[in-house]
């Protein structure tokens, strides 16, 4: 933060430093957040950001709004921020009609958070017991959290018991070839990831070993460059890992009590989550956002409802504006496409009948085909799959 100062000389300096004021050629001059249309500010997690980006892209784009401007310090602070009213400052993100993240500048004051987005429930969170009666929870697109090696490691499956003694140990957990401390990357107490690793693996958050790599985009690029591939390992949301699998490989994950391990596709080389989406990969949770309402459950801010309603699939997007395409491109994973669901943080999955199923979409969008028949409309599919959903005949 930056300190007042009294003196007259300091406070120009600081004004011309904030507003970067052009005085020619080849210098640029700062955009206020406050000067894109109709501003919507999130905190949260970086897991997000890929999504996040592709939906605010899109929308961009075709001229809608609201403008998504997002900070990413981790998940925890964006609900921490809404409910006790803290205002954030610095920088924040934005995304251009060419996909390219942007910044601005927030105000020196500061500026309310509108949204707060994470993979887990509030009360995972440092300090938090409960919801008060005017912040909602909105539930959106899966995520999954996948463990990472180099390319160059020969590793390919964890179980839990030994990634309790990876990061609940580090060098005493005798683990091999895990056992260099600084070769162990994690993250803290207000990551998603670690959170649901955590729960996972039965290591307190706080407890983790290792070195804090403070997003999951420097995590894979802590694990990637490591000097000694063979000993790197870390963590990250299933989007940012799935954008570097050029650098990265993803481990299978064998939980407590299953007889082995399953990577969160159905092979170590495929996008499609089949594991994640049938509930045999552990480690996945369905996204929050989290924004006040009124007495009626309701947003009460309409272009925050606008922006969340389309983050979660609850709003129909702009005309023109494909969505759901983009929450998959992203590596996110709409309910519709999900087979089972969890309506608590990591507990049994439970069947999922969307009223309209996108599997066979999701499919087509995320691995680029589908076994599924394509669509027009039902009188193009048969008795065994009648309905035609999104271009593909499904079953319901």
């Amino acid at each position: 933060m930056h300190r007042a100062s009294t003196s007259r000389t300091a406070r120009g300096a600081a004004v011309a430093l904030a507003v970067l004021v052009s005085w020619g050629p080849g210098v640029a001059q700062a955009l206020e957040c406050a000067a894109l249309p109709s501003p919507v500010y999130g905190q949260g997690g970086s897991a997000a950001k890929p999504q996040l980006g592709r939906i605010a892209t899109a929308l961009t784009k075709a001229g809608g709004q609201p403008t998504l401007i997002y900070q990413a310090p981790g998940a925890c602070f964006g609900i921490n921020s809404l409910l006790s009213g803290q205002k954030i400052t610095g920088t924040a993100s934005y995304w251009d009609a060419e996909g390219k993240e942007q910044t601005c500048d927030l105000p020196l004051t500061g500026v309310d958070v509108d949204f707060a987005n994470m993979g887990n429930s509030a009360t995972l969170c440092p300090g938090v017991t409960g919801l008060p009666a005017d912040i909602g929870d909105f539930p959106g697109p899966a995520l999954a959290f996948d463990l990472i090696v180099p390319k160059a490691s020969s590793q390919t499956v964890i179980s839990a018991a030994a990634a309790y003694f990876v990061f609940g140990f580090g060098a005493q957990g005798q683990a091999e070839p895990w056992t260099d401390e600084s070769q162990i990357i994690r993250r803290d107490e207000n990551s998603a990831a670690q959170i649901f690793l955590g729960l996972s693996i039965n290591v307190p958050v706080t407890k983790f070993k290792g070195v804090d790599a403070k997003t999951n985009g420097n995590s894979v690029k802590l694990v990637s460059t490591s000097p000694t591939p063979e000993r790197a390992i870390g963590f990250a949301s299933a989007e940012v890992a799935d954008a570097n699998r050029d650098v990265v490989n993803v481990l299978a994950y064998k939980h407590y009590g299953q007889s082995c391990g399953y990577t969160p596709d159905s092979t170590a080389n495929a996008f499609d989550k089949r594991n994640v989406r049938t509930g045999q990969y552990h480690i996945w949770a369905p996204s929050h956002y989290f924004a006040r309402v009124n007495a009626g459950g309701q947003i009460a801010k309409p272009d925050t409802a606008k922006l969340v309603g389309y983050l979660t699939g609850q709003l129909a997007p702009p005309a023109g504006v494909n969505l759901l395409e983009q929450v998959i491109k992203s590596g996110a994973i709409p309910r519709c496409a999900m087979e089972v669901w969890r309506n608590d943080d990591l507990g049994a999955p439970v069947s999922n009948a969307p009223e309209e199923p996108c599997g066979c979409y999701y499919d087509s969008v995320a691995t680029g085909a589908s076994s599924c028949k394509a669509c027009s409309d039902n009188s193009g599919c048969d008795a065994s799959a009648p309905n035609c959903r999104f271009g593909f005949c499904e079953v319901n």
